[in-house]
């Protein structure tokens, strides 16, 4: 591994980064908040000036395209680590703790949208932007983003690209990667643009719209309203975020390849998308008929709540339209299987993905007709395309790899707290970047009270379920660690 590609690629990212953090100081401006200047200076000139120098610290290589592989996994890993970092540093000038401000600002690079806020009528506009512009920069990827905007970065993105956000298949919609990125992008902030505009219309305060629209698409769930979309009271609110939440957990190149051909049927053809669809709609309805015949709700106020919280948790928004804690333990037995199960691959959205699931499932039930005839040859078919043998091996190590942190980080938790709920709960939404879980840490509650251990651990989980575990665990391997500090080397 070249030490040089890392520090100036991360270096790169960094520096341009930085630039970013200036975004919300047109919001301090805007609502003469002069005092939210300096924060974000702050870390804007840290990030500015640690990009700055990791590019000097080693010679530059003339090209990044033959990036290799473990290169582009290390490179992913430490910026979201790094950028995790920074985007914290502005909370800590509003009065965090420090170990609060990282847990805040991981929650919402990571599009997690767990919070410690406990008294949102004690920060500015631009504290709130930033929380949700974060996730809104998260959403779609940190990398994914440069890659569409860095030419340095445009033929070697492909490594980190796809290590990143590392699906069971590798999906490209055009042959060149950063025309990928680009694609991605623009998709992803037509939709966010759309949404700001229909939120105004129904209602919402222009400020609100902007902060929940980035937050919706980026299936993150920080909202500056400290009751969620409850909060708005607004019917014609809550089903725009329903439907805009939708589309955050849908595969965002499936989305583009139907705009840009105008063939709506090709989500038909996908099994993935179908299989999501009707998840989330028997899922609906098993909770609309729950808390409508025992927690008495009238029928077409169980069936709004109902899709809006199962669209939230499966997509890992967050949002609420309601405090769900209240609700029949048969309700929220549902929305903790979605926590599980997650969104699409490619989407926003975090969990173990409906396409995992779905090959799981498959190659489960082709054991059987395989153990009865033990010499045939049985193939696995996604959407008519043969599954490769790896692919299939690669998602079940993930799946099992999945519960195996999951299970581990429960029991830590669940002894450190003394409390097998928030241990179970807080496992789930933290490495599933939900949000919101049950008990202590239900949708109108907060992650502030558990001990700072638990708090380190739920970073960790956060960081860990974003990258989708592989470019971490990989960093684990003795193997991995072998540097070169010359390209020839």
């Amino acid at each position: 591994m070249r030490i040089n590609y890392v520090t100036n690629a991360l270096g790169l990212i960094l520096f341009y980064f930085g630039f970013i953090i200036l975004t919300p100081i047109i919001i301090a401006l805007i609502y003469q908040d002069y005092s939210s200047i300096y924060p974000f200076l702050t870390a804007s000139g840290i990030s500015l000036l640690t990009g700055f120098l990791l590019k000097r610290i080693f010679e530059a290589p003339t090209t990044y395209n033959d990036l290799k592989g473990r290169e582009g996994l290390l490179i992913v890993t430490l910026t979201w680590t790094s950028v995790s970092l920074i985007t914290a540093i502005p909370y800590f000038f509003y009065g965090l703790p420090l170990i609060n401000a990282l847990f805040e600002g991981i929650s919402g690079i990571t599009t997690t949208g767990a919070t410690i806020l406990t008294d949102f009528s004690a920060y500015p506009k631009a504290f709130f932007f930033w929380r949700s512009m974060s996730q809104w920069l998260g959403g779609m990827g940190i990398i994914v983003l440069f890659i569409a905007v860095l030419p340095q970065l445009a033929v070697a993105g492909r490594q980190m690209f796809f290590a990143e956000a590392p699906g069971p298949m590798e999906e490209k919609i055009t042959p060149r990667v950063r025309h990928t990125a680009t694609a991605l992008w623009s998709i992803y902030i037509s939709l966010t643009v759309i949404e700001i505009i229909l939120l105004s219309f129904a209602g919402m305060d222009v400020f609100d719209a902007f902060c929940n629209s980035f937050s919706t698409l980026a299936a993150g769930g920080f909202s500056p309203n400290p009751e969620s979309i409850m909060g708005y009271n607004n019917k014609m609110v809550e089903t725009i975020v329903i439907f805009f939440m939708f589309l955050a957990g849908t595969n965002f190149a499936l989305q583009y390849k139907v705009v840009s051909s105008g063939r709506f049927y090709l989500f038909v053809k996908s099994s993935e998308f179908m299989l999501y669809f009707s998840i989330i709609f028997i899922s609906a309805l098993a909770v609309a008929l729950f808390i409508g015949f025992i927690d008495g709700y009238a029928i077409l106020d169980a069936l709004r709540h109902g899709f809006f919280q199962i669209v939230s948790i499966i997509t890992s928004t967050g949002f609420a339209s309601q405090d769900f804690e209240i609700w029949d333990v048969r309700a929220k037995v549902m929305l903790f299987a979605m926590m599980i199960i997650g969104a699409c691959a490619g989407s926003a959205g975090g969990g173990l993905k409906v396409v995992r699931g779905l090959l799981g499932i498959k190659y489960m039930l082709r054991e059987i007709p395989q153990t009865l005839h033990p010499k045939a040859i049985l193939q696995i078919k996604l959407d008519k395309n043969v599954v490769p043998h790896d692919v299939l091996r690669q998602t079940l190590a993930f799946i099992l790899m999945y519960f195996s942190i999951m299970i581990i980080s429960a029991i830590f938790v669940s002894l450190i707290e003394d409390n097998a709920l928030i241990g179970i709960g807080g496992t789930a939404a933290t490495i599933g970047n939900i949000g919101p879980a049950f008990g202590a840490l239900g949708p109108m509650s907060s992650y502030n009270d558990v001990s700072l251990m638990t708090k380190i651990i739920f970073c960790v989980n956060m960081i860990v379920g974003r990258l989708e575990l592989i470019p971490f665990l990989v960093l684990l391997s003795p193997d991995f660690w072998h540097f070169q500090l010359k390209k020839s080397a």
